[in-house]
């Protein structure tokens, strides 16, 4: 069974050639002294692709003694490749970790935030629009106990006006605070 062979892009080989720093991968040589090619790692006869992960910068000698038999060993720039992409995976799954777990601390911030003004506000609790904008806004911009604080001193202050006043009082207070804005009354 014959397996079809599609052409490596002009752009593809520019930066396979561009990776591999103009040079053969296998013998050090460079243009003019040699016509650069670009060799498949893993044989298109065997299965390999035309994946830039696949492709080394070969000269021409080089890519006709090696002709369609799989390396065993990369080349020294292939490996540093490899140990490149190596740690940015493994970087990127900590990334991952990391925001995973930001979101859970932002998640029970808010929920503290809820739970507070359900103290205030027996069965009446925060519109989920307005936790998931205001109220995330705030425990991302601000320690949650500042976040809390501010809270209780707009149900405080305005502890005879609507929940709809209270909370507007309460986001102004954070957004001051946000702003590094003292009210005159803390001062």
């Amino acid at each position: 069974m014959s397996v079809k062979r599609v052409p490596v892009s002009k752009k593809t080989r520019f930066e396979v050639f561009k990776r591999d720093n103009f040079s053969c991968q296998y013998c050090g040589n460079k243009p003019p002294n040699v016509m650069l090619e670009v060799d498949h790692i893993k044989p298109v006869s065997k299965g390999g692709t035309n994946s830039i992960n696949n492709l080394v910068t070969s000269c021409f000698n080089c890519n006709r003694g090696k002709s369609n038999i799989e390396l065993e060993r990369l080349p020294n720039t292939l490996n540093e490749n490899y140990e490149i992409l190596k740690e940015k995976e493994e970087q990127l799954k900590q990334y991952h970790k990391l925001v995973v777990k930001i979101e859970k601390r932002i998640d029970s911030e808010i929920e503290m935030v809820n739970e507070s003004f359900m103290e205030y506000f027996p069965g009446r609790e925060l519109a989920d629009t307005f936790k998931r904008v205001s109220v995330k806004k705030f425990v991302t911009s601000l320690p949650i106990n500042d976040v809390l604080e501010s809270l209780d001193s707009a149900v405080v202050k305005m502890r005879h006006h609507t929940r709809d006043q209270v909370l507007k009082y309460f986001c102004g207070i954070c957004w001051n605070k946000i702003k590094g804005i003292t009210p005159d009354w803390e001062k």
